[in-house]
């Protein structure tokens, strides 16, 4: 009896040491943590070393990867290139869909950052007057779901128009040079083509854009919560600094995008920093967005959008707005 205890509390011990070995080996030595010029508040994050600081005491030290838009946000997040990737809430629905291992957990903005543009001299003043021209989108964004619900409300389709795949600076940078007739924009890009070369926002229509979303990889959550608290714990910092020092926001957002005190303030006027917990609200927002691909054929027809919104959305980490 004596002898079958020893070995009974020899492996326990052993067991518990090897936990304690897998547990070690799975807390990360590093995170990659995404900011972009749509996300005002991750640009605050990064500037201010906030996550830094947060974290310096568990041993982690943040890598920051820029995001060029929810495509690219989202292709990182599929590679496993970043942990943390801002997107807008449609997007990463459409990233769902498509496989890709992330879960939605935070709101960094309520934004109007999309609308479709032409340039200032364009005859274009409605969506019915795209048929058979020229449109630059970024595939896979905010811009591009937006393009496709407003052609669908005018009783189009993309295959009613000539779309040109490019990024969001290269968009703009052909609707200036004449080679697009129009564009689905993105804010501050957006907001520069207005103020700097007279560009006109022909359709605009606020509910249609979805919610600054923080996504996660799938594998993060479910071996790190504690970890996703204190990323989120810091964005709250940095998203209070942000309401509380407007004026500082305005000048990190200048530094960061290389654009004028006129192109920022006009972004700023078309993104509310006021949400932060993922709930019911972004929720409708995104599968009234889902619904809407589904019905123009960019979602398949047997997605049931809302189970897939569900599995997106983790409200396990909310917190007080």
């Amino acid at each position: 009896m004596t002898i079958s205890r020893r070995m009974a509390v020899a492996g326990l011990a052993a067991s518990l040491v090897l936990s304690a070995g897998q547990a070690i080996a799975q807390a990360p030595k590093e995170i990659r943590v995404d900011f972009a010029t749509y996300n005002p508040v991750s640009l605050v994050l990064k500037d201010r070393g906030i996550l830094e600081k947060a974290l310096a005491a568990d041993g982690i030290t943040v890598r920051w990867v820029q995001s060029a838009g929810s495509n690219k946000a989202l292709e990182f997040l599929n590679a496993g290139s970043l942990d943390f990737g801002s997107t807008a809430g449609a997007a990463a629905l459409i990233g769902k869909i498509n496989g890709n291992p992330i879960k939605t957990i935070y709101v960094f903005s309520r934004p109007e950052w999309t609308a479709l543009v032409t340039s200032a001299k364009s005859d274009i003043t409605k969506v019915a007057d795209l048929k058979g021209k020229r449109v630059a989108v970024t595939r896979g964004t905010d811009p591009h779901i937006f393009l496709v619900r407003a052609l669908a409300e005018a009783r189009l389709t993309e295959k009613d128009v000539k779309l040109v795949l490019l990024q969001h600076a290269d968009g703009r940078l052909a609707l200036e040079r004449g080679d697009v007739d129009a564009w689905a924009g993105l804010d501050p890009l957006m907001a520069a083509a207005e103020v700097e070369s007279g560009a006109k926002l022909f359709h605009r229509k606020a509910a249609d854009n979805t919610w600054g979303v923080l996504n996660v990889r799938e594998a993060v959550v479910k071996d790190n919560p504690a970890l996703v608290r204190k990323v989120l714990a810091a964005y709250e910092e940095a998203r209070a600094y942000a309401l509380a020092n407007p004026a500082e926001l305005k000048k990190t957002l200048v530094a960061y995008t290389k654009l004028s005190d006129a192109v920022i303030e006009r972004q700023l006027t078309r993104t509310e920093l006021t949400h932060s917990t993922i709930g019911q609200a972004q929720a409708e927002t995104i599968i009234a967005a889902g619904l809407a691909l589904q019905e123009a054929g960019v979602v398949p027809a047997k997605t049931d959008v809302k189970a897939v919104v569900d599995d997106l959305l983790d409200r396990r980490f909310a917190v007080t707005n």
